[in-house]
């Protein structure tokens, strides 16, 4: 049979999933579906940040400033769980160098600008301080002599003039923001479906048929939305519509295990210019010390990896803004890579290619009876105000009028989140009573989950069985996220719904443990079982430089910065 919908989204990424929820709080019925998990895609490699995107002043993109620092406030509100301020450090090395080749980009030049000085940065930052104004939850910024630079962060060259200090914001979990959208969807209209790993076999024009673990699904939408990010194109050339909408760049990551670092940078990120113009970063991710990151043209989203080249990159870059510390490729615990779905254009610096977002529409046309709306560009920043946008334009196509605006509309364990520290203390308490768990428990998993930490704490109870080499984890957590939070894959659990893999703290004994669980819950017998433990021990290790502990008997590797069970990740 044929299921009538009112949207069917393509991608599961974070647009994707920003809109699923959106329209579902206006009460449209939709489905969403992913060829691979939510989230799973560009979306799980960011850079992990929440910014305003200072760069973007000197290419006078103003309006995808101001609405990117809105964005940012507001995430700050709303995800507070999963969204943290972070203070960030502007190495400046010069007085007056860059404001020439600023004024050329401003104006249209496709070169990347060089060595910005002290008065364009003050002249930036107090830009973005007027635009960062709405909703405003952080400090202004500072413009810091050399010698407090060097005395805040000792390592630093001091070839540096100055510094200055601003405030953006991280997502620790961005996999996870993007499944608590789409549980937020499925909450707000149960009548909306999400589906994991789900391809398209194919359409007539009429329905559109997906392959689903249950066998084929036919839907009727009136409105088809591709928000398959650097995969929009493919997607649209299943559909009948070809397109040439997108130009990616590939963005590389690498963490580090390095306490020396972490110390030196006291919770800051340094945001700095490498040798070549490039604008590298570098901060504490979770107890690793987070690199990135490249951009470099590529168009195949599949098999994006980051490469050697990479790698040697990103040690000399921090070898030369940090000389106090040594840096090697002994240090890495994980690395990641994805394709930004930018729009297409030549013979633009990579970096300069426009982060804002649009959504062009290919209206019905042969035996396609529905338009298709494609999500291009945007940043993870700017979902919400993206997906806003987006579902204005399809209730118009619909004949329906917004029911209620997603502003000031918590996301997931945002929802119900105590804001103070007294309330904070309060809740840990109610909840270890409640529980049984020590108050350190219930105040890591607050910090992780949000108000979702509580019928987590109920399924642990008050001895819960740790992971051996990660004993910040445990099995009934995991057992709760694989029954709760639409797991189909051991690599849907290890990668995106926890941070443990991305850290560098699974272990191979821990992997199998998990594994275990997956296979108590999901059905799985030893054949399944092991498939997945191979699969996901070969994505580990071959395309994130994870080195997973495997003998038996093996000392568990280091876990620099990890927090102890009375304080927060």
């Amino acid at each position: 049979m044929t299921q009538d919908i009112d949207v069917l989204i393509l991608g599961a990424g974070v647009n994707g999933a920003g809109l699923f929820r959106d329209l579902c709080e206006q009460g449209v019925t939709c489905v969403i579906a992913d060829k691979g998990d939510f989230g799973g895609g560009t979306s799980a490699a960011p850079s992990r940040l929440i910014h305003g995107g200072i760069k973007y002043l000197e290419t006078g993109e103003l309006r995808l400033v101001a609405q990117s620092t809105l964005e940012r406030n507001l995430l700050l509100k709303n995800a507070p769980h999963l969204v943290r301020p972070l203070p960030t450090v502007i190495p400046i090395f010069s007085w007056l160098r860059g404001i020439p080749a600023a004024l050329r980009t401003l104006f249209g030049s496709t070169t990347a600008p060089r060595s910005r000085g002290a008065v364009l940065m003050k002249i930036g930052l107090a830009m973005y301080d007027f635009y960062g104004r709405r909703h405003r939850v952080m400090p202004r910024h500072q413009l810091w002599s050399r010698a407090r630079a060097l005395r805040e962060i000792p390592p630093l060259t001091p070839r540096i003039v100055a510094a200055g200090q601003y405030y953006d914001a991280t997502v620790t979990q961005p996999e996870r923001l993007v499944w608590e959208l789409i549980a937020d969807g499925l909450r707000a209209n149960p009548a909306s479906r999400a589906l994991n790993h789900t391809a398209i076999v194919g359409t007539d024009g009429d329905a559109v048929t997906l392959g689903t673990s249950q066998g084929p699904l036919a839907l009727r939408p009136r409105i088809v939305v591709n928000a398959g990010g650097p995969w929009i194109d493919r997607i649209n050339a299943q559909l009948g519509a070809p397109s040439t909408l997108i130009g990616g760049t590939k963005g590389s990551h690498i963490l580090l295990d390095h306490p020396g670092l972490l110390a030196a940078l006291k919770g800051r990120m340094i945001y700095f210019e490498a040798d070549d113009g490039r604008i590298c970063l570098v901060f504490d991710y979770l107890g690793r010390a987070l690199v990135g990151s490249t951009d470099i043209r590529a168009d195949d989203p599949d098999e994006v990896a980051c490469e050697d080249a990479e790698i040697d990159y990103f040690i000399a870059a921090l070898q030369g803004l940090l000389p106090g510390l040594q840096f090697d490729r002994g240090q890495i615990v994980y690395a990641y890579s994805g394709i930004r779905p930018l729009p297409a254009s030549d013979g633009t610096a990579p970096g300069l290619i426009s982060r804002d977002h649009s959504a062009p529409v290919a209206e019905p046309g042969g035996a396609r009876r529905w338009p298709i709306i494609s999500l291009v560009g945007g940043k993870w920043t700017t979902f919400r105000g993206f997906a806003e946008e987006v579902a204005d334009t399809v209730l118009a196509r619909l004949g329906r009028a917004r029911r209620i605006g997603t502003q000031a509309l918590p996301i997931g364990g945002g929802r119900d989140l105590p804001r103070d520290p007294a309330a904070r203390q309060g809740w840990i308490a109610r909840a270890a009573v409640a529980t049984g768990a020590r108050p350190g428990r219930a105040a890591l998993l607050l910090d992780r989950y949000g108000s979702t930490a509580g019928p987590i704490l109920t399924a642990e109870g008050p001895a819960p069985e740790l992971l051996q080499d990660a004993p910040e984890y445990s099995l009934a957590e995991f057992d709760w996220l694989i029954r709760h939070e639409s797991v189909v894959h051991l690599a849907d659990l290890v990668m995106r719904r926890s941070a443990i893999a991305v850290t560098g703290r699974l272990s191979g004994r821990d992997l199998d443990a998990i594994a275990g669980r997956c296979a108590a819950a999901l059905g799985w017998d030893s054949i399944r079982q092991a498939a997945e433990l191979a699969q996901t021990e070969a994505l580990l290790t071959r395309r994130h430089r994870l080195r997973l502990l495997a003998e038996a008997g093996a000392s568990p590797p280091p876990r620099a910065g990890l927090a102890c069970a009375d304080g927060p990740e």
